[in-house]
């Protein structure tokens, strides 16, 4: 998932994408707790995913908020 893509998404779009990596993120944490995670890498994409969502809708916001 990268930055272009995300900005052509709206804000609810991007609500919905951000549930659901913070689910996919939690998932990951379990399944590393009783060692069964497999790719570790999952959960440092999945982690900067979250944030980079976070991010385009903090600038969606203020976008928004300056007109």
């Amino acid at each position: 998932m990268n930055a272009k893509e995300l900005r052509e998404k709206t804000i609810d779009q991007l609500n919905e994408d951000l549930e659901t990596l913070k689910k996919e993120g939690f998932n990951l944490r379990f399944q590393q707790a009783t060692g069964q995670v497999e790719n570790t890498a999952q959960m440092r994409r999945a982690r900067r995913d979250v944030a980079r969502v976070k991010t385009i809708i903090n600038e969606k916001s203020a976008i928004a908020g300056a007109e």
